[in-house]
């Protein structure tokens, strides 16, 4: 499967076939112990009306979902919807910065939201199509995009405080999907060589100029997300039916060593995660005869094990995430 598809949402052609054919397997995984999952039909562009975000949800703790059309906001970790930011077209990754600003990749733009706000604060040009995910840079405000030409092409895109035109970066081949800065300013990308579908990592060094390939003692069967979780560089593998993998690396030269695995055991096709302190969020959708079945899942982490919690009102073939903390 080529990587620019997924910018494009072949992944959603995937979650139609998935639909017919199981896209992995045919048994649905299980639900959050207590929640039964509601059966929701295929998305549909419907951008009709206002955004709109409750008041009370500028001082909440909140996460932020893309859904088809739309990106819903959930009080976090309650789960209450709060808010509804639409005129979107298949919005992918999400990040956040350090005052709590939303940046939302866009197909060929990245749209950043004030913490709780309902409409964009900012809105940047992108030097093609098909952005998918990106990361902000906590030493300098800089935001990292990752997009590809729709051909062969993969680019990171940094932009210089979050503004302006990027600066652009490849690696060969590589093409890529989601990406996370560590403490140091440290960026860390995944993604593919070419069509081949092999799996691909490298890192963009601070202060660095160009990407050097990274090799992770540890086989993945599909690329997946990317971040830093406070000790160590997660990466995601969504390849494995029905439990999706976040393996644990330490970064040392052009190497990376497993240091722990994270199995996401109730989720079938997800995309994006967001790790949260003791707790990851997730995307998670699978089929369910004639209908798609669309959930937010909460995962003890690192522990491995089953979703102990599920949202599902307002969530619709959900690809990326992210969490905000108002401003202090």
């Amino acid at each position: 499967m080529k990587i620019s598809g997924f910018s494009r949402y072949a992944l959603s052609a995937c979650v139609a076939a998935a639909m017919l054919a199981g896209c992995g397997g045919s048994q649905p995984p299980i639900a959050a112990p207590g929640a039964m999952p509601q059966a929701r039909p295929i998305a549909t562009h419907d951008d009709r009306g206002k955004s709109w975000m409750l008041p009370e949800a500028k001082g909440d703790k909140l996460l932020y979902v893309s859904n088809s059309y739309t990106v819903t906001v959930y009080s976090y970790p309650r789960g209450k919807l709060v808010g509804t930011l639409k005129h979107f077209y298949r919005p992918s990754g999400e990040c956040v910065d350090s005052a709590g600003d939303v940046f939302i990749a866009n197909e060929d733009t990245i749209v950043e939201y004030k913490h709780g706000g309902e409409k964009p604060i900012e809105t940047l040009a992108f030097p093609g199509y098909g952005s998918i995910g990106c990361a902000s840079d906590p030493t300098t405000g800089n935001l990292a995009v990752t997009w590809d030409d729709g051909f062969s092409n993969g680019y990171v895109a940094i932009y210089q405080h979050a503004s302006g035109t990027p600066t652009l970066y490849t690696n060969g081949n590589m093409l890529f999907v989601f990406c996370s800065y560590d403490n140091k300013g440290n960026l860390y990308v995944d993604g593919q060589y070419g069509e081949a579908n092999k799996f691909a990592f490298a890192e963009l060094p601070k202060g660095a100029s160009k990407l050097k390939s990274i090799t992770l003692n540890q086989s993945f069967v599909n690329k997946g997300a990317v971040q830093w979780d406070g000790k160590y560089v997660a990466v995601g593998d969504d390849g494995t039916e029905n439990a999706q993998k976040i393996y644990r690396f330490t970064i040392s030269g052009s190497h990376g060593t497993l240091e722990g695995t994270t199995n996401l055991g109730s989720s079938y096709l997800g995309y994006q995660w967001w790790i949260d302190g003791k707790r990851v969020v997730a995307t998670n959708r699978y089929p369910g005869g004639t209908r798609l079945y669309s959930q937010v899942l909460y995962y003890n982490y690192p522990a491995s094990g089953a979703a102990t919690k599920a949202i599902s009102k307002g969530v619709g073939a959900p690809v990326g995430l992210t969490i905000s903390e108002a401003s202090k």
